[in-house]
């Protein structure tokens, strides 16, 4: 008897060892990819290789989970991960805008409070982004402060979380497309990107996370790809991008 009760605790042990495990690996795991894209950014000061529409996306994306999670609760864990999620897109942003800044010989600044649609997200200063942050914020949160109760709204903005986040491979598949090359993109970031986004999709499958979640995490593991096989294209076959063809 005594065998059998300490075999059954340590199998308990383990798995709750395993869970935690798990759990701090969504938490912190996601911003792991930009780690190696931050330095490559601060040892080159040359940000052309990365979208900062991707800053873009996950912004939306994480901010919308966090409304979502008022509306129906989930895991704690993924509602940790969109908060350093949102902390480490900020930290990206900053980097580039002041990398973009020391080769920016123009006198011309342009800001967000100008309301420029052509210069969305094209503006100078970390500030401007950091106040489209926080007014998309204000409106999304009062938002859904008002609309909580109707189902309908709060499963619309679970989609919306997750289908935003899954177009994530989108802005730099296009800047890879427009560059005709991948040079300035971290390859080790898509990796891991495609690492992560596969142990995501399991991990929501497994612990019957909304179907939102993992139907979108199998889209975005198919966006990875799709950006390896650029990877792959341009390094066997080179093309002249548009930028220096003019």
């Amino acid at each position: 008897m005594p065998i059998t009760y300490n075999y059954f605790g340590a199998v308990e042990i383990l798995e709750n060892a395993v869970k935690w495990i798990a759990s701090g690996a969504m938490v912190v795991g996601g911003v792991v990819p930009y780690v190696p894209q931050y330095r490559a950014i601060k040892k080159s000061e040359n940000s052309d290789g990365f979208s900062t529409y991707v800053c873009l996306v996950l912004l939306i994306a994480n901010l919308l989970r966090i409304f979502f999670w008022f509306g129906r609760r989930f895991e704690l864990p993924l509602l940790l991960q969109s908060i350093i999620m949102i902390l480490t897109m900020l930290a990206m942003l900053n980097l580039c805008v002041n990398v973009q800044m020391m080769h920016d010989l123009s006198s011309r600044r342009r800001a967000f409070i100008d309301f420029d649609h052509r210069y969305f997200w094209k503006w100078t200063r970390f500030s401007d982004y950091v106040q489209a942050v926080l007014m998309f914020t204000a409106v999304g949160g009062y938002t859904t402060y008002l609309f909580n109760s109707s189902v309908v709204f709060v499963e619309t903005i679970g989609f919306l979380a997750v289908f935003t986040e899954a177009m994530l491979g989108v802005p730099q598949f296009y800047r890879n497309y427009q560059n005709k090359s991948t040079v300035g993109m971290s390859l080790q970031m898509v990796l891991m990107w495609t690492s992560g986004d596969i142990f995501k999709s399991t991990y929501f499958i497994m612990n019957t996370a909304p179907m939102q979640f993992w139907i979108c995490g199998i889209l975005q593991v198919c966006l990875d790809v799709a950006i390896l096989v650029q990877v792959w294209y341009y390094s066997k076959f080179p093309q002249t991008s548009r930028k220096a063809a003019l």
